[in-house]
């Protein structure tokens, strides 16, 4: 009776906050940053809460034995939710101890309700089916399938933390596939790359850090420190560098890159999507740093494997191929120069006419963010997309290279496909 009196007593605690963060939140937001943000944290619950509450019943019923720890862990982490959410009504970067406690298990929390109510959903059938069947030891078994989202969740919190190192080596050719292809790579991990004829164009590409909760000041700059220690000849950084939290922090952007002040006239930028929501802080970061920002501009470099020129191409929603062919035409190909595009979205890499370039350089996708990269497979979510997700791509002789991103936005966790954080050994010698 005592364990019932208090599951009981948890389960209206549960039911309360939810109704209090759901209620409360937006209308909070709604007084203080105005209706869009209301909207948003409203959605953002919505999508959430209901998949939450419906998984919480579902273990309390597969784990009785476990059910006020359960209870408990879904209280904190609808605490978590309705703290983060608060938090940026007034957004900006937050310490070490409230990241760790209340933003990320936030962000976790949100993402677990939201995949399970799906996963959920999509089992009725299944349940439908066994219970009309009568086949109800089968369907005691299948219970043990409510956990999954729990499990995706715990591993991609993992996934989120971390970024792979390693060096990706591919070549530079004359040619290629007529149609828009995949092509493959040598990504070598903790084991020193093969030797190739020449020496390799040794590119680093930051894409998309998008300095916020799980991307802090200190990490991205550790983060960078290492990318350094690989000896680039270029530093190329294609666009989305902040959240609503780094937006909300001034100078945050500018301390995160400092470490490139050591390579003055080897780094270069170009703007993404976000970056147009707080051009100015992202100019003062990236000039502080010691980058140079392209916006349909060009730039020359004498590196260890020859004269490179890079043309940055500003995030352009609209118009795209036209806007591509302009920068191209004004800045035109310099005999005896590897051309390199940084360009944000991947996308319209489609709009680049056959042997204009001999490399773009691309994030926007964060390598698809939900897949099974992480165990050894290429498959995303953004397989048959207009969007390429990740690694090497051709079109004629021009080559895209899809980073995985140094961070993350939008969808709170990284489900299967890790950063990156890579060296491009380039082999520019051509047939």
């Amino acid at each position: 009776m005592g364990l019932m009196k208090s599951m009981n007593s948890w389960d209206l605690a549960l039911w309360a906050v939810a109704l209090g963060t759901l209620v409360g939140v937006p209308a909070y937001a709604r007084l203080v940053r105005g209706r869009q943000y209301s909207i948003f944290g409203l959605i953002i619950l919505a999508v959430s809460l209901p998949g939450a509450l419906a998984l919480h019943a579902r273990l309390d019923a597969l784990l009785p034995a476990l059910a006020p720890w359960v209870s408990a862990l879904f209280l904190f982490g609808m605490l978590a939710t309705a703290g983060h959410l608060t938090a940026l009504v007034r957004p900006r970067l937050r310490a070490t101890p409230f990241r760790l406690m209340v933003s990320i298990p936030g962000m976790a929390f949100v993402a677990l309700g939201a995949l399970a109510g799906v996963w959920l959903v999509a089992l009725l059938p299944v349940r439908g089916v066994l219970a009309l069947a009568g086949a109800d030891g089968l369907a005691q078994t299948l219970r043990w399938l409510d956990l999954v989202p729990v499990v995706v969740v715990v591993l991609s919190v993992v996934t989120s933390m971390r970024l792979v190192e390693e060096v990706v080596s591919f070549s530079l050719a004359d040619d290629g596939p007529e149609e828009f292809a995949r092509l493959p790579v040598r990504r070598y991990r903790r084991r020193v790359p093969e030797p190739t004829p020449g020496r390799p164009l040794r590119i680093v590409q930051v894409t998309d850090p998008h300095l916020g909760p799980w991307q802090p000041v200190h990490k991205l700059r550790r983060s960078i420190e290492r990318l350094i220690a690989m000896e680039p000849d270029l530093v190329l950084l294609t666009g989305d560098f902040l959240t609503m939290e780094g937006m909300g922090s001034p100078g945050a952007l500018g301390r995160a890159l400092a470490p490139l002040r050591a390579l003055p006239g080897r780094c270069f930028a170009v703007f993404g999507n976000h970056d147009h929501e707080s051009p100015d802080e992202v100019r003062d970061g990236l000039r502080s740093a010691g980058i140079q920002l392209l916006l349909d501009s060009e730039a020359f470099v004498d590196t260890a494997a020859g004269p490179v020129q890079i043309v940055g191409a500003d995030y352009r929603r609209q118009e795209r191929r036209e806007h591509l062919q302009s920068v191209l035409e004004r800045n035109p190909r310099r005999a005896g120069h590897v051309r390199l595009l940084l360009l944000h979205d991947p996308s319209a890499f489609k709009h680049v006419p056959k042997g204009q370039v001999d490399l773009t350089l691309s994030g926007h996708t964060h390598g698809g963010q939900l897949g099974t990269v992480s165990f050894g497979f290429d498959w995303t979510v953004l397989k048959r997309t207009a969007w390429p997700d990740h690694g090497l791509f051709a079109h004629g002789a021009n080559r895209l290279y899809v980073h995985r991103g140094t961070g993350f936005y939008g969808f709170p966790l990284r489900i299967g496909v890790p950063g990156e954080a890579s060296r491009l050994d380039v082999s520019i010698a051509k047939s």
